[in-house]
């Protein structure tokens, strides 16, 4: 896939996991992905900021807690913007919570971290140096951002309101997040976008497609409201059986879904995340819920 220099607004654009314990997250990751890590937290910082990459190029990130926040492990998105305080702005109108109000962070970005109105948390991107991950959708990067949500009306009105998001429904009820010009976007730096989705029977509108949207069911009445991670591998099943001898857990082992074949997993510390593996040839595959706690 063609390398990143930033994004368009009302796209996930970056994603982080905060650790209770960031050197152990970094030795897994390192050790399951290969990726390679940088702490680019200035010396003698009380908190660590590890920078992963893939080839050289920023893919994800591995941070502290911050002291306010629970001790639990998490996977967190961020949406890019051209407003930090504008669009903090708007989820306030839109009926959701600014939990961090927008701040700087010298020479990278502004930032705000939001809830949406059920509470799933999410952080906004206005970017300066940090032009978000510039490797996507391949083995070992991000290959989704993922909603899972109890309300999907509600959902579907408040991220239209915020970022203009629609929806684009598959067959078998899974609804992917759209925006409007995203693949046209796309189009400049992989002119073979839309011929590629068209040769894989992908449906009309699957190039505008920026994330994924999961209802929750109410045989798992314990989960709320929250954003997730999916990661591409070349392996779902390999990578499924590395997680366990990493002391990681398989909380929903390797199984066929449209188009891909995929596993739940959880880091050592807890927090979870989705591999998932192209196969073409599941295309048909009638889908399949996957019960993800949150993170």
């Amino acid at each position: 896939m063609p390398e990143r220099d930033g994004y368009i607004p009302g796209v996930p654009c970056w994603i982080d996991t905060t650790q209770p314990d960031p050197e152990a997250a970094v030795d897994f990751y390192s050790r399951l992905f290969g990726w390679e890590f940088e702490d680019v937290m200035p010396p003698g910082s009380p908190n660590m900021y590890f920078v992963a990459r893939v080839r050289g190029l920023d893919v994800a990130a591995v941070g502290s807690v911050p002291e306010s926040a629970p001790p639990t492990a998490t996977w967190n998105t961020y949406v890019w913007v051209e407003n930090a305080d504008l669009t903090a702005a708007k989820v306030i109108d839109a009926g959701g919570t600014v939990l961090i109000d927008p701040f700087d962070i010298p020479g990278a970005g502004r930032m705000a971290v939001c809830a949406d109105a059920e509470g799933a948390a999410f952080s906004v991107w206005q970017a300066d140096g940090h032009r978000g991950a510039r490797i996507v959708n391949e083995a070992g990067a991000l290959n989704f951002n993922d909603l899972h949500t109890w309300d999907v009306g509600g959902a579907k009105a408040f991220y239209g309101s915020v970022f203009g998001w629609e929806t684009l429904e598959l067959d078998g009820g899974l609804e992917l997040w759209t925006l409007e010009g995203y693949g046209d976007h796309l189009e400049l730096d992989d002119p073979e976008i839309r011929r590629r989705v068209a040769e894989y029977g992908g449906p009309q509108g699957f190039e505008d497609v920026v994330a994924s949207m999961s209802p929750i069911t109410e045989d798992r009445p314990h989960v709320p409201a929250h954003w997730g991670v999916t990661f591409g591998v070349d392996d779902a099943d390999a990578v499924a059986r590395k997680t366990a001898e990493l002391g990681g857990t398989v909380v929903v082992a390797p199984f066929d879904a449209p188009w891909v074949r995929m596993t739940v997993l959880a880091d050592p510390q807890g927090a979870q995340f989705v591999a998932s593996a192209f196969v073409p040839e599941n295309r048909d595959t009638r889908r399949l819920d996957i019960g993800v706690t949150a993170a």
